[in-house]
């Protein structure tokens, strides 16, 4: 089952990012990023076409409570939300206090290992602050560093499936998923 998400307040570190909720005042460098072409493509979102498509975007990641704003040297440079995941297609997790996440970052900083970074963090905090059971990530097969980062991360195949995207596609996808026991042992084995 889903279980409930609020970030609201909650500030996590990393060695190189500050991972926070966003705020009204991160519009610039949201739409920086996100009117680029090739960054939301391969999350399933076409580039922002105007400012104002980016400021009704934030106005949802602010008001939803559950998009970290992934900040490096005072600069918004990506997001990692801890979304809902479709219960339906899953029935044998009803018991299992689960979520899935979904990440983007900005083109300037892809290949620095940043997001496995976040991506860690978060998966620490759904684990030992909130208690999660699963969580599931998912990626376009054709999205390879979205599929690197989530193995570096200890992300195991769990199914594929197809994902309609916001412009009108349809997407072969993989789903991965990681149990709080797995990662538990996982970190165990790196100490």
């Amino acid at each position: 089952m889903n279980a409930d998400i609020d970030i609201s307040g909650v500030v996590l570190r990393t060695p190189r990012l500050v991972l926070r909720p966003w705020r009204e005042t991160d519009l610039e460098d949201f739409y920086e990023y996100a009117s680029v072409d090739g960054v939301g493509q391969m999350a399933g979102w076409s580039p922002h076409k105007s400012i104002d498509e980016s400021r009704a975007i934030l106005s949802r990641f602010i008001e939803g409570k559950k998009t970290f704003a992934l900040e490096k040297d005072g600069r918004v440079i990506g997001s990692l939300g801890i979304e809902k995941y479709r219960e339906e297609l899953y029935p044998e997790f009803a018991d299992k206090k689960c979520r899935m996440l979904g990440f983007v970052l900005a083109k300037p900083y892809w290949g620095l290992g940043l997001m496995p970074e976040a991506v860690n963090e978060v998966i620490r905090y759904l684990f030992e602050d909130i208690g999660l059971d699963v969580i599931f990530c998912a990626h376009f097969l054709s999205n390879t560093r979205s599929a690197r980062v989530q193995e570096k991360c200890g992300f195991r195949h769990y199914a594929f499936s197809q994902f309609e995207t916001h412009f009108g596609t349809v997407e072969e996808d993989e789903t991965n998923i990681l149990t709080r026991e797995d990662w538990i042992a996982r970190r165990t084995k790196s100490i």
